[in-house]
C-alpha cells in the first residue's frame, strides 16, 4: 500500500524562520530602505502593507534556494526584496479588483486610502522593484522577473475573465494559480539558484520545486476559504463567493452534483450569493470536495518535494520539504 504521507526528512516552521533568521533582517532592512519616498502617502501606504504580519515566504524562498545551492549573500538579498516589492504591488491591486477590505486581520490599504491611492503605490512599489533588479545588472535576472511580472499580469486578467463564471473548470482554475501565485514562487526560488551560481539543471529542479508549491499553496488557501476560523484566516470566510470565484471545493461539488443542485451552485456563483453560503457547503460536504481539493494540493506538495532530489541533503533543503508540509497543512 502506498504511504499517502510526505517525506518525513522535513523541518518545522519555526526551524525554517530560525534558519533563515539572519537573511530575512538582512531582506527586511534592504525592504524598509527602499520603500523610502519623500512623498508621504506613498510611505504610509507602503508601510502599512509590509507591515500587515505577513511570513514572508515569497522571499524566504529565495533565500532558502540560495542556502540550498551554495550560499546567500546581498544579491538573494536584493532579489527577495524585488520578489517582495511585486508581490506587495499585486496585493494592492488585488484588493481594488477584488473590492476587498480586509487582509490578515486588518482593513486594506483601499479601505483606508481609497482605490486611486492603492492603485499608484502599487505602481510605485512595481517600478521600484525593476530599479533594484536593473542594479544587479544581470540580462538573465531581468528576463525572468520581466517574464514573471508580465504572466501574474496575465493572471490577474485572467481571473478577472471568469469572475461570476460557472462554467470554470478545473483547467481553468489552474491557469490562473499557474499565472497569479505560482509563477512568483517559482522566480524567486529559480533566482535564489541562479544567484548561488547553480547550473541550469539545478535552477530548473528549483523552478519546478517553486511552481509546484505555488500549486499547494493556492489550493490549499482555497480550502481555507470555506473551512478556516475567520478571526486566524485574517479575512472574511466566504470572500472568494462573494466575489463570484469558483475555486476548486465548489468547482468539484458543480461538476459531481445532481442537475438541480448544479444549476442552484450556477446561480450562486453567479450572483455572488454569500447568504447561500450553508447551501454551498452541504454540496461541497456531500461531493467531498474539500477532500478532493485537500488531495490535489498534497500531490502538487509531493511534487515539490520530488523536485529537490536533485540536490544534496542539507538544513536548507529539509527547510524547502518542510514549507511544502507547511503549505498544505497550515490553519491561516
Amino acid at each position: 500500500m502506498a504511504d499517502d504521507s510526505l517525506t518525513l526528512t522535513h523541518a518545522p516552521l519555526p526551524r525554517i524562520q530560525a534558519l533563515a533568521a539572519a537573511d530575512m533582517a538582512a531582506v527586511d532592512a534592504l525592504i524598509r530602505r527602499r520603500l523610502a519616498s519623500d512623498v508621504v502617502l506613498i510611505n504610509q501606504i507602503a508601510e502599512h502593507i509590509i507591515n500587515a504580519g505577513g511570513k514572508r515566504l515569497r522571499p524566504m524562498l529565495v533565500v532558502l534556494a540560495g542556502q540550498a545551492t551554495g550560499g546567500a549573500g546581498p544579491d538573494h538579498h536584493q532579489l527577495a526584496a524585488i520578489i517582495e516589492f511585486i508581490h506587495t504591488s499585486t496585493l494592492l491591486h488585488d484588493d481594488v479588483v477584488d473590492e476587498s477590505d480586509l487582509r490578515r486581520g486588518r482593513s486594506t490599504a483601499n479601505a483606508i486610502w481609497g482605490n486611486a491611492a492603492s492603485v499608484l503605490v502599487g505602481d510605485f512599489l512595481y517600478s521600484r522593484s525593476f530599479q533594484l533588479m536593473v542594479e544587479l545588472d544581470r540580462m538573465e535576472v531581468m528576463r525572468i522577473l520581466a517574464d514573471t511580472t508580465n504572466r501574474i499580469a496575465e493572471g490577474e486578467v485572467l481571473q478577472l475573465l471568469h469572475v461570476r463564471n460557472p462554467d470554470t473548470d478545473e483547467a481553468a482554475y489552474l491557469r490562473v494559480i499557474e499565472r497569479k501565485t505560482a509563477v512568483l514562487f517559482a522566480a524567486g526560488t529559480r533566482l535564489g539558484a541562479l544567484a548561488s551560481g547553480a547550473d541550469e539543471a539545478v535552477q530548473q529542479a528549483l523552478y519546478d520545486y517553486g511552481m509546484n508549491l505555488g500549486y499547494a499553496f493556492q489550493i490549499a488557501d482555497d480550502v481555507l476559504d470555506y473551512t478556516a476560523d475567520a478571526a486566524e484566516l485574517g479575512k472574511n470566510l466566504g470572500d472568494d463567493l462573494a466575489e463570484g470565484k469558483a475555486t476548486l471545493p465548489l468547482i468539484r461539488a458543480m461538476d459531481r452534483s445532481d442537475a438541480a443542485t448544479r444549476e442552484r451552485l450556477r446561480r450562486i456563483v453567479q450572483e455572488g450569493d454569500t447568504s447561500a453560503m450553508a447551501e454551498v457547503l452541504a454540496a461541497i460536504h456531500a461531493t467531498g470536495g474539500l477532500e478532493y481539493s485537500r488531495q490535489r494540493a498534497m500531490d502538487y506538495a509531493r511534487a515539490a518535494e520530488a523536485a529537490l532530489s536533485i540536490l544534496p541533503e542539507s538544513e536548507a533543503v529539509a527547510a524547502l520539504r518542510g514549507l511544502a508540509r507547511y503549505a498544505v497543512e497550515r490553519t491561516h
